[in-house]
This record gives structure tokens, C-alpha cells and sequence, in this order.
């Protein structure tokens, strides 16, 4: 009697959380009353349902090894002028090797030294140059270049999802896959350009000083003075384009964007608008001492290799703060705090395929998928209630309650409802009733042989418990594995098998017992049992 007490408020605590969950997803209800108290929200519908952009990027990944390699070889040189040790500017000579030239031989052991403490290089090759230099060939190995690989996917999924994220998007899919791409699943959003936009920018923040006194004629025919390089400064027209003017900026950023913590949109004196980066603690004192080094000096914000703007230094400024200025429209300045506010890329991004679903195909696809799961629904009930009397009854009653917790348990754990995921709610509404078809047929054979209701009740659960568990267990495992290694679709049927396994076992094992035994308890021990 105690047992079947709390075995009761146990199920009840549980459909009531569930029943909580599921109603805010009935379309109108969380704006009313109770469903603003309710602690669930609506389900999260995916690409296929609700429409929306998928999008497939490619990550160069060359580029990120370039560029990880040059900054390895700028910290080396970094470290060995610590030493007193002088080197040229490493030179990157493809995706696994740099050139390094120490000015003098005779440093020759002291430099090796420093390089052993760079466990990713390793020295290929050493030649004697004409006065007195010696040319490193360094190279990284194959283990180092992996993870580096690794680590340049995480952080472009992770900065992709940060801008998608302030960009407003609801339940974005984004996922790492084969040959350095990453899928992107973006439900609701009508709008691919800006979408695109907003991704794929890199969004490299440098600060360069501009060389004034440089020939741009002759550097727009390709004579440089070393560390210097042509670049354009980027003017926008009342048209809406922009006008590219050349210019010639020293090579090496004196200031990067990773030291950004902050950006945001705001409004000049002409109301127009800019975007306000800030700081942090370091990149505040080097940008304060940058403009004390260089008043009336100019200046260029460079993203993306392009010159936003070139103001000339006019007094020291303290206080961790810039601005970018550019004759932005709002939405470009928007965007462009987005995505400095995410961090830059760590390599650039192609867009390698886009496709567009249309909200009125997943609208269809939510009908059919609601029809087929209640006409296959209805034949199910009613075959268990014909078939198994009464105790096809109670099967019918906890299905009704397993669809139910299945939909709550979507809501709280803020799972994606794809097409898929509706076929596997179907397929779940069959499996359901198939433990309770495995103790239905044991509760008989214990009849058969003479037992009272109650024990062939008590057997048939017994000994059918462990088959069930047995059963769902293997299958449960099978969709794990679809929900690790499948992508969204595939998932998303997963996610809805596992839940719907679940849920199942335990109405199937655990509510329909608790009916049993009250319907039993309520009636002699020589009543007979429909099923």
C-alpha cells in the first residue's frame, strides 16, 4: 500500500512536469495567463519545419597554417632579440616550413638553443649564407599541424556561432564535418546576404601607420621599400559604393584586434554612425603609447586587409578606446560590431553551398507529419482496445501520456523538432505499445495457469520487465550512436527515438502498473482481469 503511494506521486510529479513542458507549445498559449507562469517554451522547430538557410562553409586552412606559422616565427625572432640574438624576419616558405636568417654565424649555438625550447619546430636544414649568415629551414610536425588544425575548426565554429548568436537567431544547428567544413542551419532567417555577410567576414582588426612619405605611383607598379605594402583606403560614395584610393602603410600592425574586448554602434555630432571599440588593460597601454609615439602622424583601421579610415594622431589618447569611421550606413556599422565583438576568423571562410527552404514547405511538412502520426496513432489505439479489453484501455491511456512527455521533454531539454524527429515520434508511437504487448501476453499465460488477477499481474511484469529493458537498451544505444556521428536530419530522428524510448519504457513498466494495481486494489481477489 505505502509502495503504491509513492509509486503514484512519483508518476504524477512526473506528468505534471511534462504536461507543463508540452502546453507552451500549443500555438497561443504561452501568451496567456498560465502559459507566462509555465516554466517550458515552445518547441524549437528545425531547418525543415520552419525554414529558414543551410548553409556549408570551407575553412582555408592553408592560410591559417601560414598565418600560424608566421606568428611563430615572429615570436622566435621576438625572443631571440631578447638575447641579443638578430634575425631577419621569418620567412613562410608553404604550410609546414619557415625560413629564419641569423645575421651572425658566430650566434650560431646560442640561437639553436633557443629554438629547442620551440618543441613545434624542428631544424631540416642549415646553410651558410655570404657575410656571415646562416639560413635556418625550420619545419612543424605532422602532430603539431593537426592539432593546430583542430583547434583552428573549434574556434571558427565558435566564433560562427557567437555572431549568429548576436545576430538573432533562434536555435542555430552548426556542426563541424569532413574535409574542413562546417554546416550551418539557420531556422527562420529569410535574409541570406546579410546572413552570409555576417559569417564569412573575417573580420582581421589591424592597426598600421601610414607611410606618407612613400611614391604610391611607383608602389602601384610594385616598387616597395622594405616592410612596407600597398593597400586601399576605402571611401564611401553617395551611390552607396565605395571608392578605392591607393595607399601605402608599414607592413607590421602595431596594434590587433585581439585585444578588443568591446564594440558598439554609436552617433557622431552629424549623427552619423561609427563604431566605438574598446580595450582591454594591455591593449590599452600599447594603444596609448602608440599615439603618444606618433602625433600628428596618421594612422590607419585596417579589417580584412582594407584601410576603413586614416585619421592623423592629433594629441596622446588614453582610456582603452578607438573608433572606426567610414561613412556607414546603421546596419553596416551594426554588423560590424557583431562581428568584432565575436572575434575575428581564424582563417577565411568560402561558401561552398547555400540552400534556402521556404517557411510554406515546412508548414506542409508540419500537416503531413501531424496527419500520419494521428491516423497512425488512432489505428493503434483502437487495435489495443479491441484486442486487449480493459487492459488495452490502460495501454492506450499511458501512449497518450507518452506522446505527451515525449513533447515536454523536446521543450525542456530545448531539443530541435525536425521532419525526421516526427518520424521517429511515429515510429515510437509503435514501439510503445510493444512492451506493453509483451506484458499483456505474459499477464495471460499466467491466467492460463490458474493465478488470481493480481499475481498474473505481478508475474507478467516480473518476468517481462527485463526482456523490455533488454530490448529498448540495444536500440537506445543505436541511436545514440546516429545522434554522434549523423548530421541534422539524422539527429534529429535520434533525439526523438531516444526520448520516445525513454518515455515509453517507463509508461509502459512503470504507469500502467500504477493503474493495475488501483483497478485491481478497488476489486476482490477472484475478480477477473479483461485483457
Amino acid at each position: 500500500m505505502q509502495s503504491l503511494r509513492w509509486r503514484a506521486v512519483t508518476a504524477l510529479v512526473v506528468l505534471v512536469l511534462g504536461l507543463a513542458y508540452m502546453l507552451p507549445s500549443i500555438p497561443g498559449f504561452k501568451e496567456s495567463a498560465i502559459g507566462k507562469i509555465l516554466p517550458g517554451d515552445s518547441i524549437n522547430l528545425g531547418l525543415d519545419l520552419k525554414g529558414g538557410i543551410n548553409l556549408t562553409l570551407g575553412v582555408d586552412m592553408d592560410t591559417a597554417m601560414d598565418n600560424n606559422l608566421a606568428r611563430l616565427g615572429d615570436d622566435l625572432k621576438a625572443v631571440a632579440r631578447d638575447k641579443e640574438i638578430f634575425v631577419l624576419r621569418p620567412t613562410v616558405l608553404n604550410e609546414s616550413q619557415i625560413e629564419v636568417v641569423l645575421l651572425k654565424s658566430e650566434q650560431k649555438e646560442a640561437f639553436e638553443e633557443v629554438i629547442t625550447k620551440y618543441t613545434q619546430f624542428t631544424i631540416d636544414d642549415t646553410k651558410l649564407m655570404d657575410g656571415g649568415k646562416e639560413e635556418y629551414i625550420l619545419s612543424i610536425s605532422p602532430q603539431y599541424r593537426s592539432d593546430i588544425e583542430k583547434l583552428t575548426m573549434e574556434q571558427a565554429i565558435k566564433t560562427i556561432r557567437n555572431r549568429i548568436d548576436q545576430f538573432g537567431v533562434a536555435e542555430p544547428d552548426i556542426r563541424r564535418q569532413q574535409d574542413n567544413r562546417i554546416q550551418v542551419q539557420l531556422p527562420g532567417l529569410q535574409d541570406p546576404e546579410r546572413a552570409i555577410k555576417i559569417i564569412g567576414q573575417t573580420a582581421h582588426l589591424e592597426f598600421k601607420m601610414v607611410d606618407d612619405t612613400a611614391d604610391v605611383a611607383k608602389a602601384k607598379k610594385g616598387i616597395l621599400a622594405p616592410g612596407r605594402e600597398l593597400s586601399v583606403l576605402l571611401k564611401k560614395l553617395p551611390s552607396g559604393d565605395y571608392a578605392e584610393t591607393p595607399i601605402v602603410l608599414k607592413r607590421d600592425a602595431v596594434l590587433t584586434g585581439e585585444y578588443v574586448t568591446d564594440a558598439k554602434v554609436l552617433l557622431d555630432n552629424w549623427n552619423a554612425p561609427y563604431v566605438s571599440i574598446t580595450f582591454n588593460a594591455r591593449g590599452g597601454n600599447i594603444f596609448t603609447n602608440l599615439t603618444t609615439d606618433n602625433v600628428n602622424k596618421r594612422m590607419a583601421i585596417v579589417l580584412d586587409g582594407k584601410v576603413y579610415s586614416a585619421p592623423v594622431i592629433q594629441e596622446r589618447i588614453s582610456g582603452g578606446r578607438a573608433s572606426i569611421t567610414g561613412q556607414f550606413s546603421r546596419e553596416e556599422a551594426r554588423d560590424l560590431a557583431v562581428v568584432l565583438r565575436a572575434g575575428s576568423l581564424p582563417a577565411p571562410v568560402e561558401i561552398l553551398e547555400q540552400r534556402t527552404v521556404g517557411p510554406s514547405l515546412g508548414q506542409e511538412s508540419i500537416d503531413n507529419g501531424i496527419m500520419s502520426a494521428f491516423i497512425g496513432m488512432i489505428m493503434v489505439l483502437g487495435f489495443m482496445a479491441i484486442y486487449y479489453g480493459i487492459a488495452g484501455l490502460v495501454a492506450d491511456v499511458v501512449l497518450c501520456i507518452n506522446i505527451m512527455l515525449i513533447m515536454g521533454g523536446l521543450a525542456a531539454f530545448g531539443a530541435t523538432l525536425t521532419l525526421p524527429g516526427i518520424a521517429g515520434i511515429i515510429l515510437t508511437i509503435g514501439m510503445a505499445v510493444d512492451a506493453n504487448v509483451i506484458i499483456f501476453e505474459r499477464i495471460r499465460e499466467e491466467l492460463r495457469r490458474g493465478l488470481s488477477a493480481s499475481q498474473a499481474v505481478a508475474e507478467g511484469y516480473g518476468r517481462a520487465t527485463l526482456t523490455i529493458l533488454d530490448a529498448n537498451v540495444t536500440t537506445v544505444i543505436a541511436a545514440v550512436i546516429l545522434y554522434q556521428f549523423g548530421t541534422g536530419p539524422v539527429r534529429g530522428f535520434a533525439v526523438t527515438l531516444t526520448l520516445g524510448i525513454i518515455t515509453s519504457m517507463f509508461t509502459a513498466i512503470f504507469v500502467s502498473r500504477i493503474m493495475f494495481d488501483l483497478y485491481l486494489k478497488s476489486r476482490s481477489d477472484s475478480a477477473k482481469l479483461s485483457i
